[in-house]
This record gives C-alpha cells, structure tokens and sequence, in this order.
C-alpha cells in the first residue's frame, strides 16, 4: 500500500499501529485506519472491456467446511450462514446431501437446511449426488441443486465412487427430476485444470464434460481447479476449449489457491468474460480426495480484487470478514484471507 499512502510511505503493518489508531468495527473488531481501502470507490473507473458485473458464489459453509477433520457444530454451521446472508452474497452454497459414510463432516444437512434464515434474493445451493440425494435435500427445504462431475476419470471414482460416464447417467435422473419440479441445477467440473492422480487434464476433456452438463440441462457450469495447479497460461487455453463448446454467460470459474495462482486465473477468467466466481470465506476449504489440496480463494481477496477493478459485487467486504472472523474463532484457525490478515486483530489471526 505504500504507493496509496504517500510517494515516500513504508510499509505500513497492522503491528506498527498503536492502538489509538484503530477504530472498532460495527461487531467490535480493531480494524486499520486503511479500512477505506476496502470499499469500492465510487469515482474507480470500470476497467475496460471486463463484466461490470460479478456474482460471487460463496461456497464456504460447504466446500470450506467438508474438509475439516473436527465436526463442526450445526449451530455454528448455521450461524455463519445467517451472517453471510446479510452481506450481500447472491448465492451460498449451504451443504451436501451426501452419505454421512462418506463426508462425515455434512451428516447434519438436512438440520442445517431447515435451521438458516432464507434472506429474500439469496440463493441457497446444495450439493446433491443422485436421486436419493436430491429427494432428501427437496424435503428439507431445498430450492436449487447442484451435481459435481470430473474432467479426470481417476478422481471421479474416488470422490464420487464411479466413472465418468456413470456419473453422467446419475446425474441425468437428478437433472430430469429437477426439471419436473421446476428446480434449477448448478453442474461443477472438477479437475478442470489438473487432477492429483492423472496429472494434466486436456482442455477438450473439460469442454466434452462441460458441454453434457450443459446440454441435460445445467444452467451454469463451474470449472474447478481442484488442487490449485492452474496458472493463467492453462485457464486460458482451458476457458478457449470450454467456451467453443457452451455460452459464456453459463460459464463459472471456481479456483483453489494451493499455489497462490486463484487470483491471476480468475482475473484471466474475467478478462475473458466469465461473471460468475465461487470462493470461500476465509479461504477456508479443501479435498477430502484430493491430497495436498488446500483452500478456495478467499471471498474477501476476490472482493478486494474487483473493489479495486471497479467491477460491482453488492457484497460488503466488511461484513464478509466478520463472517470469517467468526468462523475462523469457531475453529481455531488462522484466516487464510491476505486481505482479512491485514485488516483485522483477533485471536486466531496474529
């Protein structure tokens, strides 16, 4: 920040400030006196030739919490879904309807489902496997689904325990179920930019799985880089491959920061018109079958991000890291935000 300061500024730390220069937060957390910095300016210019427009997918109290080797409580699941609720987030991905045996950590799905608070213009997703899986999530409460398939045939057999093509078929009954219900479905194509087993994934792969998503009758699809090896070299060739094959406007990016590249391959992803991004409060996240993987890009990097691109959200970052601050206390754990580390003084973030 030092060229936003002044011409001769050094880096200014949250450790160097005294206390009298903080000013507390509506919640009462410290917060840097750069705390201007994390609004969008009005008089920022719209960056030339990007969406003026992003929707933000948050996917924490799902992907950012499925991973976490102590059960969280249900109440504790709840209430970061109520706070993140009132920050302006369009969509938050709730839960899965999975089998306990498999993802012990959603086993609560159907109390955290039927225990949030449905704000008025918020999606509220989960993640449905197949047909038993869908039935259970409509019963509790549920409004929109979604299917997660692989670019990587190796991976799809070990996170959902069957092939490509198998899964495909599966996903044809929820897909066809949903539609009958007037239920919208979300499809995710993992592996989209490398998998843990197979290593490098080709473009066409992502394209021909994307494109049967698609065409059963996905609205959107989200591309994941599942264990984070993605660079901006292969998003783009990627995104090429994909978007011969299915509307831009239906096209979602969804990347894991293992090697600090989620913000360039998103930033590439936009430059190209993709409108859609899924990220994690907190950077919270992982793979249960995906070794080494660590967490999605945090929610609030992606806002601070495009604040400064002058590209709406309707988030208010603000009210995003209390979220994560909240969590992060609930679990014990370090904020894997840059932006939450440099703006906040709590307990679990020194």
């Amino acid at each position: 920040l030092p060229s936003l300061l002044s011409p001769s500024a050094s880096c200014l730390s949250i450790a160097s400030l005294t206390p009298e220069k903080f000013f507390l937060s509506k919640r009462g957390f410290p917060c840097s006196p750069l705390n201007h910095f994390l609004k969008p300016s009005p008089s920022e210019p719209q960056a030339s030739g990007l969406p003026e427009y992003i929707k933000i997918v948050e996917v924490g109290p799902r992907d950012g919490l499925q991973n976490e080797k102590v059960i969280v409580p249900t109440d504790t699941k709840i209430e970061l879904i109520n706070q993140l609720s009132k920050t302006g987030l369009p969509a938050i991905e709730v839960t899965s309807f999975v089998s306990s045996k498999w993802v012990p950590q959603m086993a609560d799905h159907k109390e955290v489902m039927r225990g949030i608070e449905r704000h008025p213009g918020v999606q509220y997703p989960v993640l449905t496997p197949n047909l038993q899986g869908f039935h259970s999530a409509i019963a509790a409460g549920a409004t929109e689904v979604s299917v997660f398939g692989a670019a990587s045939e190796s991976f799809s057999k070990m996170n959902i325990n069957c092939s490509i093509e198998e899964s495909i078929e599966r996903f044809e009954e929820v897909i066809k179920s949903a539609r009958n219900m007037n239920i919208p479905v979300r499809g995710y194509v993992s592996c989209a930019l490398g998998c843990p087993y197979e290593g490098n994934v080709v473009p066409d792969k992502v394209a021909e799985v994307s494109k049967r998503l698609y065409s059963m009758g996905c609205y959107e699809i989200s591309l994941g880089d599942t264990i984070g090896v993605g660079t901006p070299g292969s998003m783009k060739k990627m995104l090429e491959a994909v978007m011969k094959e299915i509307p831009l406007s239906a096209l979602a990016v969804h990347c894991h920061d293992t090697y600090g590249q989620a913000l360039a391959n998103i930033l590439t992803a936009i430059q190209m018109g993709v409108a859609v991004v899924d990220s994690s409060v907190a950077g919270l996240g992982g793979c249960p079958y995906a070794k080494g993987a660590t967490g999605n890009v945090a929610t609030e990097d992606v806002i601070y991000m495009l604040n400064g691109l002058g590209i709406n959200t309707g988030v208010n970052l603000c009210a995003v890291m209390e979220a994560g601050n909240f969590i992060c206390t609930a679990l014990n754990k370090k904020t894997n935000s840059k932006v939450a580390q440099a703006s906040f003084r709590t307990g679990t973030t020194n």
